[in-house]
C-alpha cells in the first residue's frame, strides 16, 4: 500500500545559476535559513513550487552527501509552463520552496556492474548515481546521449570526474557515435541498467535491454514526462474518506472530477510519472495508465494514479 508523503516545504535560496547551454540552466540551492538540507541518495528528486498551482519535479544531480541541492533544468519548448517560468525568474538570490528529497529511482549498490544511460536532460540523476558508484569503487559506465556537444551540459565536470567511464553519444557525430544498449547489456549480462530521458528514448533503451535478456529487476527507469490518455467510458468514483461520489466523464481525469466536487487531491506532474496523486483502491478495478507504479504493483490493483488512470469496473472506491 502507499506510504505517506511528507508535504513539508523548505525555503531555499538560489546560490548560483549557470546557463551551460542555450537550453539548460544549472541551479544550486541552499537552505534560506542556513540550516542543513535533508540528505539525499542517488536517484532522488525534489518538488519545486514554481507557482501556487504549479509544482514540478527535478532530479538532484550532485553527489549524495553534499549540503546543497543541484538541479539541471531544460527550458523545454513543449513545457506546460514550469521550466519556462524557472528559466525566466530564478536568478541567483531568488527564493523558492522545495520538498524534501524523494527517491523512486534508487540505485542498486550491490550490482556487479551498472549501465547508466542518460538522454538529454535525463543525464541529471545519472550524474548523482555515477558519483555514488565512484565513491563506493563500483564498476559502472556512464553514457550521455545528446543531439550535439553544444546541447550537452555538465561536460567538463563529467570528463574530469569520470574519465574513461564516460562515453559520449552525439547525434550529429554520425552512426559510429550511436549508443547500442542491447550490445552493452549482452556484453555484461550481470549489469543493472538505468535510463532517464525523453519517453521515446527511454522506451527504446528499455526494449533493447529486455531484448538483450536482462531480467526486469535489472532494468530501472524514471520518466519525467509522458503523454497522457484519459479517454474512455464514464464511471463512478466514491471517495470514501471524504464521503463524496463523482461521475468521471469520458475525457476527464479522476483527479479533476474529485477536485471539482471539493475533494483535495495532491497533484504535481499531472502525467502519471511522479506518484504524488497515488492513493489506495478499496473496491473496483483500475485501468492503469501511469508510468509510476511497477508492473507488480499494477497487478495488485490496490493503488491508482488519480491524475491519469481510469477504471475497468463501473465503480471505484478510493481512500481519499
Amino acid at each position: 500500500m502507499t506510504s505517506s508523503i511528507d508535504n513539508t516545504l523548505i525555503n531555499v535560496t538560489v546560490t548560483r545559476r549557470d546557463d551551460q547551454t542555450d537550453e539548460i540552466a544549472v541551479f544550486e540551492l541552499a537552505a534560506a535559513d542556513g540550516s542543513v538540507l535533508p540528505a539525499f541518495e542517488a536517484g532522488a528528486h525534489i518538488d519545486v513550487v514554481v507557482a501556487p498551482e504549479l509544482i514540478r519535479q527535478y532530479s538532484l544531480s550532485n553527489a549524495p552527501g553534499e549540503t546543497t541541492y543541484r538541479l539541471g533544468i531544460l527550458n523545454d519548448p513543449n513545457s506546460r509552463g514550469g521550466s519556462r517560468q524557472i528559466h525566466a525568474e530564478l536568478q541567483a538570490g531568488a527564493q523558492v520552496q522545495v520538498s524534501a528529497p524523494r527517491n523512486h529511482f534508487p540505485l542498486e549498490m550491490d550490482a556487479e556492474h551498472s549501465l547508466l544511460i542518460g538522454g538529454g536532460i535525463g543525464i541529471t540523476p545519472m550524474i548523482a548515481m555515477a558519483y555514488a558508484l565512484k565513491a563506493a569503487d563500483k564498476s559502472f559506465e556512464l553514457h550521455y546521449c545528446s543531439r550535439s556537444e553544444s546541447k550537452a551540459a555538465f561536460l567538463d565536470e563529467l570528463k574530469r570526474e569520470f574519465g574513461d567511464r564516460l562515453v559520449l553519444h552525439f547525434d550529429d557525430a554520425g552512426e559510429e557515435s550511436r549508443i547500442d544498449p542491447k550490445a552493452l547489456a549482452e556484453a555484461r549480462p550481470e549489469s543493472h541498467l538505468y535510463v532517464c530521458g525523453p519517453s521515446g528514448f527511454m522506451d527504446w533503451v528499455i526494449a533493447q535491454g529486455k531484448a538483450a535478456g536482462l531480467p526486469e529487476k535489472q532494468i530501472h527507469f524514471e520518466y519525467f514526462s509522458a503523454d497522457v490518455d484519459i479517454s474512455g467510458e464514464a464511471f463512478e468514483v466514491y471517495a470514501e474518506a471524504s464521503d463524496v461520489t463523482v461521475q468521471v466523464g469520458p475525457n476527464e481525469s479522476i483527479a479533476t472530477a474529485l477536485k471539482a466536487a471539493g475533494v483535495k487531491v495532491q497533484m504535481s506532474c499531472e502525467e502519471g510519472v511522479c506518484g504524488t496523486c497515488i492513493c489506495d483502491v478499496i473496491e473496483g478495478t483500475p485501468d492503469h495508465r501511469d508510468h509510476f507504479l511497477t508492473d507488480e504493483e499494477k497487478e495488485d490493483n490496490d493503488q491508482i494514479a488519480l491524475c491519469c488512470s481510469r477504471a475497468k469496473s463501473s465503480r471505484l472506491v478510493v481512500d481519499i
